[in-house]
């Protein structure tokens, strides 16, 4: 969650700072231009008021010529180029100059000084020139009219080189950049440190419900800070986990007392249902008929507190010879095997893991025994066992029918058999008690169909000491 609410944050404070940052670029370049303009107007302001008592128009003659208001103004302009390097000149309305510097700077018959040359014949100066970016070569131009008796008579243009004036631009927008970069990384540091508040609840809530999901009952979601509404959401899934634990530790015990309080009294039934037997005649079908159901019902009760026991107690963990603990449960159930006429084969190397022993061989023992019941004569079930990765898994296959998708999908569900197998002795909680032994501990059960027919069981545990609540392990 947090890759995808980090993005989406920057994104909007990238979105943010740039919309602030380009006005104010754009303004610190308006500012800078309109600095150099109003010295330009300045500039033109002053060489009009010389040329305005201008009166003579340059002959080419010397002597004509002299004109003592035009020669200083003449003086003005040399001297203000060679300072500044600034072009300047004054032009008659016909576009002539009366003076200009340098003396080979004319006024051009089209192009920015031109336009400024005509705007100003309208009585308009240059008070709002193109703006000129530092990435152009531009030059400024700036023009003012020369007014006698309320009629223009002549223009000032300027023509200002523009590096000088970009350099402070770019110094400006540089300086722009480096307060956005820094707010953009102080920004970062603040939306890390958001995300990091809002969702460390989330997580710890997060891996607590799955702890829970994978049977560890006892997790809760420790304190964590973050919003308000988070710490109270944490609250109240600890107190709705207390009141699943404990609807579930209820059950479990009425479970097993229900169980241990019917054994007794089933068991004074059958004695009674034995005794009525000595007096019928033998072979009676009828009295044969509740035996067999009085025994199932035995089996029930048995599997129910075996269910309810398995559910409710921690598995006690140790360093484990898997090989050798399957390999020992196949010698065990060999004899059955031969007697149902079925090959029960092992092929079990010495494999570590992390497991009950008492719990994985009941396991064993449950998924071993189902195999055999549905396997007929002359087929095989094989028990493998290998270790890689993070588990070590015990594989065991058979040559029974198999089951359907559907079937496959209920198998393991507490007192469900199949349909097609329910002929078949048992009470349809041994895979039940299987999966909850082996959940106790970190391991799992799976179920699969097995090529061309049977049924492929994989129960696997640890290779590494598992760290999971409720678990007591011991080396």
């Amino acid at each position: 969650m947090r890759t995808r609410l980090l993005p989406l944050l920057i994104v909007l404070m990238a979105g943010v700072l740039l919309a602030l940052g380009f006005p104010l670029a754009v303004s610190v370049a308006a500012a800078q231009q309109q600095k150099v303009v109003v010295d330009r107007i300045d500039d033109t302001a002053r060489f009009a008021a010389l040329a305005q008592f201008v009166t003579k128009r340059p002959t080419g003659s010397r002597v004509r010529d002299k004109d003592e208001r035009r020669e200083t103004l003449q003086t003005e302009l040399d001297y203000y180029h060679e300072v500044y390097g600034i072009r300047a000149g004054v032009f008659f309305r016909d576009g002539q100059p009366m003076a200009h510097a340098p003396g080979n700077w004319f006024l051009p018959p089209r192009g920015h000084e031109r336009e400024a040359f005509e705007e100003a014949l309208r009585s308009r100066g240059s008070h709002d020139p193109r703006q000129v970016w530092p990435w152009q070569r531009g030059r400024l131009v700036v023009a003012s009219p020369v007014i006698r008796d309320g009629d223009v008579i002549a223009v000032v243009v300027t023509d200002s080189p523009t590096g000088h004036m970009r350099s402070k631009t770019l110094q400006g927008w540089l300086l722009i950049g480096a307060g956005e970069s820094a707010a953009m990384l102080l920004a970062v540091g603040a939306a890390l440190r958001l995300t990091g508040w809002v969702l460390r609840p989330v997580r710890v809530l997060d891996a607590t419900t799955h702890d829970i999901a994978t049977g560890s009952l006892k997790s809760r979601v420790a304190a964590a800070g973050g919003p308000p509404e988070l710490r109270r959401l944490a609250r109240s899934f600890n107190e709705m986990a207390d009141n699943v634990q404990d609807v579930l530790e209820q059950q479990r015990a009425f479970v097993a007392d229900a169980s241990h309080q019917l054994r007794n009294p089933l068991s004074a039934l059958l004695l009674r249902i034995e005794l009525l037997a000595l007096e019928l005649p033998e072979g009676n079908e009828e009295i044969a008929s509740v035996r067999t159901e009085g025994k199932r019902l035995a089996q029930v009760l048995d599997d129910l507190l075996g269910l309810a026991l398995a559910e409710h107690a921690d598995a006690d963990l140790s360093l484990t010879d898997i090989g050798e603990l399957a390999a020992e449960r196949v010698g065990a159930w060999r004899p059955l095997a031969e007697e149902r006429e079925v090959r029960l084969t092992g092929e079990c190397p010495a494999t570590t893991g992390w497991a009950d022993p008492v719990a994985l061989s009941s396991a064993l023992d449950a998924v071993i025994d189902n195999a055999l019941k549905f396997t007929p004569e002359g087929e095989e079930v094989r028990v493998e066992v290998s270790g890689s990765g993070a588990m070590t898994t015990i594989v065991i296959t058979d040559g029974g029918p198999g089951l359907t998708e559907d079937e496959l999908a209920r198998i393991g569900d507490r007192f469900w058999r199949s349909n097609r197998h329910q002929n078949v002795k048992g009470s349809g909680l041994g895979l039940s008690i299987s999966r909850a032994l082996l959940a106790a501990g970190g391991g799992s059960i799976a179920y699969e169909s097995h090529e061309p027919h049977g049924l492929r069981v994989t129960v696997g545990v640890p290779r590494s000491e598992p760290g999971a609540h409720g678990v007591t392990v011991r080396a």
